[in-house]
């Protein structure tokens, strides 16, 4: 990992939603990030002055002050203008941000904050789809309903660990979401599906399945992991895995839930992995 000066020059900025959410704990991080870097601060009252920031940064690095939605908002702002592999991304969690600690960044306002000045990058992979989106943490299919998959953790023995782990992770994300005004999608009711699922371009299940659930997450060394659970009427079913670069869902008329936000309906969408395609700066190793 590459670590750096306590003198880069930071561009900060704090979403709105932080500042509506802990603007205590937004001044905290704002001060010490001011004291320990040459710091300019921006203030963004929507997405799009929050691109116009981060698009006009210059050589200063960035740094969002926000919950888990900001984070994947900066990242996927890099990735569509294919800027990610010259920029290291800091993120200071305020607001719901289980994913960012899951890849690293420490809980605490002042120790991510320090982690900025004195943390090095890790590189991490990300699945980028034919849209240019990206899933920096799950991909679900189908997804279930924002107020549902808040309220009810997923069941003890319904999955792989990995995969309950993301579940919890995300349940205070999900929260803060439903509860937000944001213009997402509608989400049918989860239920079976068919589909046609090709990992590097293998079938791993066809039309003539019925499947319950679906989810594909960045693995180790370039490869997605792919977890599927086909319909059973009884005893509960095997779920079926694989792992490949390449991952195509075919159907008819899908949503699919990227990270918190929901997506479709399409009738094919291809992810593939982008290995150490972002990097993201967190407390050197060993601390």
């Amino acid at each position: 990992m590459a670590t750096f000066a306590t003198s880069d020059h930071l561009l900060v900025i704090i979403d709105p939603a932080a500042r509506q959410t802990d603007g205590e704990s937004v001044r905290i991080a704002k001060d010490v990030l001011s004291a320990g870097a040459a710091a300019k601060v921006c203030l963004p009252e929507g997405p799009e002055e929050f691109a116009r920031a981060l698009g006009r940064r210059g050589s200063r690095r960035p740094v969002v002050i926000g919950d888990d939605r900001a984070l994947v908002r900066a990242v996927t702002l890099l990735h569509r203008h294919r800027e990610l592999a010259g920029c290291a991304l800091s993120v200071v969690p305020v607001g719901d941000a289980g994913l960012a600690r899951s890849l690293g960044v420490p809980p605490g306002t002042v120790a991510a904050a320090r982690a900025v000045l004195d943390g090095a990058e890790r590189r991490l992979d990300l699945l980028a789809d034919d849209s240019d989106g990206v899933v920096l943490g799950a991909l679900g299919i189908p997804p279930a309903p924002l107020r549902a998959s808040a309220a009810q953790p997923v069941p003890a023995g319904s999955g792989p660990p990995w995969l309950r782990t993301t579940y919890r992770s995300y349940r205070s994300l999900v929260r803060t979401l439903s509860a937000r005004p944001a213009r997402l999608p509608d989400a049918p009711a989860a239920g079976p599906a068919r589909l046609r699922i090709d990992v590097d371009g293998e079938t791993v299940v066809d039309l003539d399945q019925p499947v319950e659930a679906v989810s594909v997450t960045p693995g180790a060394a370039g490869l997605a992991r792919v977890e599927v659970r086909p319909l059973s009427v009884g005893a509960e079913a095997t779920w079926l895995r694989a792992r490949g670069r390449t991952v195509t869902v075919t159907g008819a008329d899908f949503r699919y839930r990227a990270d918190a936000v929901v997506s479709g309906p399409v009738r094919r969408r291809t992810w593939r992995v982008m290995e150490g395609a972002w990097g993201l700066v967190v407390p050197p190793t060993g601390e």
